[in-house]
């Protein structure tokens, strides 16, 4: 592999990243052998968590941010000990921020926040520009508090700072970013960086479109989603087969979401299928892959209470630049045999009886990471799904997680895969 070689001043010497530029990066399934995967260690954004911002910031607890991390290192090396390449959203980050465009844009779009004004953004600009990458990517994730600015009687940080409480931050933490499918995603060999719908969540996407547009790794990468469009989330998107999607639309992702995803992987040959499948506007259920994730190529971890109950829209590409046509409402299971071209999907629920199933969703049962065809990764605590995957022909690999699921997320949510062997050669033609 050949190196790619960035000239950092900040570094004061020429960086040698062991990155072959344009190195091709592929997904066509939820289960084809993964090959690279993206994952964030949580870090200090955890830490500035409170019980008076932990709502705000979208979580249920305050973890425990030394156990976390110590989860979140098991997990890799349970990754890698399968063969699975793993990058860090903060190295990508840092590497990123040696490139003097990417430093600039990222360092406009923090100053660009409104609740500044302008004394404030002069000085959190000059707090900035004496940070080197990495320690500027520790801001950008960690956020900045109000206390960590450097303020001087010579340089007061004017009114704004002045009415600020000591415990606020000038630039927020980012502690989501440890969710890093939901940021982007891969389809075919294309990438979406997406748009969060949360307040809280949505400068991470201005970190991950930057490190896939300026970083060397992604020369080259052609986009299929940008954040400036209609709202979509990562977690929403199951890639169910090779041309065939699932999109969730509830409390993240909007139907214009879910539209726009259609035209836009159809415009690019990407997929012939979009299955559009509303759920609950709650909590519990955020994304679709809260309740439904796959586990073969023909085998679904589904939540019981919504098996039944859950629809699909089936949306097919237009002919000669025609509007997708919709067809439905039908079962979601149903559609999405027909879709994929199956009898029928093997459905293996979510813990044994309804409260079991009921606690295992919440504690991400259904939040499976597969790693091959009849392999995942999932949560240690959700004992009865794990035995029923087991039962299934479904080798489980078992992660602690009673830290890092305090942000309602599982293995699924954690990782975003850049690398997959296909489960079909050759390129998508739309039906």
């Amino acid at each position: 592999m050949n190196a790619i070689f960035i000239h950092s001043s900040f570094l004061g010497c020429r960086q040698t990243l062991p990155y072959a530029a344009g190195v091709t990066h592929y997904v066509d399934s939820e289960v084809g052998r993964l090959g690279t995967v993206l994952l964030h260690r949580p870090g200090p954004e955890l830490a500035r968590l409170t019980p008076r911002n932990n709502d705000s910031l979208l979580f249920d607890a305050i973890p425990w941010v030394g156990r976390a991390q110590e989860e979140h290192d098991a997990f890799a090396a349970a990754l890698r000990e399968r063969g699975v390449e793993v990058l860090y959203l903060a190295t990508l980050l840092a590497e990123t921020l040696a490139v003097a465009d990417a430093r600039a844009e990222l360092t406009e779009q923090v100053l660009r926040s409104r609740r500044l004004g302008d004394t404030l953004r002069a000085r959190v600009a000059d707090h900035l520009s004496y940070l080197d990458p990495v320690a500027l990517a520790d801001v950008l994730t960690a956020g900045l508090a109000h206390e960590e600015l450097r303020i001087s009687s010579e340089r007061p940080g004017g009114l704004v700072y002045t009415l600020m409480d000591r415990h606020d931050f000038v630039i927020d933490p980012l502690p989501n970013l440890l969710f890093t499918r939901d940021s982007s995603l891969w389809i075919g060999d294309r990438v979406g960086v997406t748009s969060l719908a949360m307040p809280a969540r949505r400068r991470e996407t201005t970190l991950t479109d930057a490190i896939y547009r300026h970083h060397p790794r992604f020369a080259g990468t052609e986009f299929v989603y940008r954040p400036h469009l209609e709202h979509l989330e990562g977690g929403d998107v199951l890639l169910l087969a090779p041309g065939v999607l699932a999109v969730g639309v509830g409390e993240r992702t909007t139907p214009a979401g879910a539209e726009r995803l259609g035209r836009q992987v159809f415009a690019a040959g990407l997929a012939h299928t979009i299955l559009v499948v509303p759920i609950a506007q709650e909590r519990a259920t955020m994304h679709l892959d809260t309740v439904c994730t796959m586990v073969d190529v023909d085998a679904v971890l589904m939540y019981p209470n919504v098996a039944s109950v859950l629809s699909a829209y089936t949306v097919i590409a237009g002919a000669d630049g025609e509007d997708p046509r919709v067809d439905g409402p039908a079962p979601f299971l149903r559609a999405a045999a027909d879709a994929m071209d199956l009898d029928q999907l093997r459905v293996i629920d979510t813990g044994l009886d309804p409260v079991t199933a009921e606690r295992e969703q919440w504690d991400d049962g259904n939040n499976t990471l597969a790693l091959a065809p009849r392999l995942c990764v999932g949560y240690e605590r959700n004992t009865e799904t794990n035995a029923q995957l087991e039962r299934a022909g479904i080798e489980v690999i078992p992660i602690a997680g009673s830290e890092l699921g305090s942000g309602r997320g599982g293995p699924r949510c954690m990782s975003c895969p850049i690398t997959r062997d296909p489960l079909k050669e050759g390129p998508l033609v739309n039906a």
